[in-house]
């Protein structure tokens, strides 16, 4: 079945057409590509779509801006096939990407979610390995060699709260459960995991396959680097971390709620900013970074 790729789209329109490309070159030609474009100020866009002799690509202009949140809704909303990747506008896939999501659904039929290999790019497309994506896929991803590592509801959920270790851009979905489970209001910052965790609690499944095919753009200047010099990212997180704890703890998870309430790679990651909150942050920020660290 044909498989759809949407991309919302607010950014650096350079980067988008990299993006589109690396859909293009995909080995299975058997997607289709629809560009969700919020109401860019940048006319030139358009026009770069209309030159486009593809006819599996679909460019959209929204009526309104919507906003993040509402144009992932917008791409579930207009989604007809089994599965979706909702891609982010500056990230790449590699050719042999839908070959491994591919794949790694045969093994898994059942998969709500499928996470491929990744490695991080900076601005400029040098690879790169910051602390935290060294956490991530040294401490945090499943080790399973080259084989697929499964997760299911309650270990999916103690997998994920113990550290966020996924990168949503490069996420396969199945539809059926992203029309069923909506995105919690009022945590814009970490609303993806809130979303992921979600899954967990209703017995959802997590298909790992570390064959690498994705770049994920990391920007030294990004506007999740914003979040955390003002405070907001680790208010977020804690005000999500306490609801999940809840969660579990009426579902009878009681390491999913050990872990919530712990949050030890939480914390870690203040101890990790806390140098760049005092030196760029304001205090807010500041005072947010510290109650992170040592409140409970």
């Amino acid at each position: 079945m044909t498989h759809e790729i949407f991309v919302p789209f607010w950014g650096d329109p350079g980067l988008l057409y990299l993006t589109v490309e690396s859909v293009l070159n995909q080995s299975d030609p058997d997607w289709r590509l629809i560009v969700l474009d919020d109401q860019y100020p940048d006319e030139s866009v358009a026009d770069w779509f209309a030159g486009l002799d593809d006819e599996r690509v679909v460019y959209v202009r929204n009526e309104t801006n919507l906003g993040i949140t509402e144009n992932y809704r917008e791409a579930i909303r207009r989604a007809t096939s089994e599965h979706i990747t909702i891609l982010g506008c500056d990230d790449l896939l590699h050719p042999n990407y839908l070959d491994v999501v591919r794949a790694t659904i045969a093994t898994v039929p059942d998969a709500d979610v499928v996470q491929p290999g990744v490695q991080v790019i900076d601005e400029h497309g040098t690879v790169v390995r910051p602390l935290v994506d060294r956490v991530k896929s040294g401490l945090l991803a499943p080790r399973r060699g080259h084989g697929v590592a499964v997760l299911r509801g309650e270990a999916m959920a103690t997998s994920l709260i113990r550290g966020d270790w996924l990168y949503w851009p490069s996420l396969t979905f199945r539809t059926e459960t992203m029309r069923r489970i909506d995105f919690r209001e009022g945590l814009p910052i970490i609303q993806d995991l809130a979303l992921l965790m979600d899954i967990a609690f209703e017995g959802g499944c997590l298909a790992y396959n570390p064959t690498l095919s994705f770049s994920y753009r990391r920007h030294g200047a990004s506007a999740s680097q914003k979040t955390l010099l003002d405070g907001r990212r680790f208010r977020d997180e804690r005000t999500y971390y306490a609801q999940a704890r809840a969660l579990a703890r009426g579902k009878g998870w009681r390491r999913t709620a050990t872990t919530a309430r712990l949050r030890v790679m939480s914390r870690l990651h203040g101890v990790a900013e806390l140098p760049g909150v005092i030196r760029h942050g304001n205090g807010t920020g500041l005072q947010s970074t510290l109650a992170h660290i040592f409140a409970f």
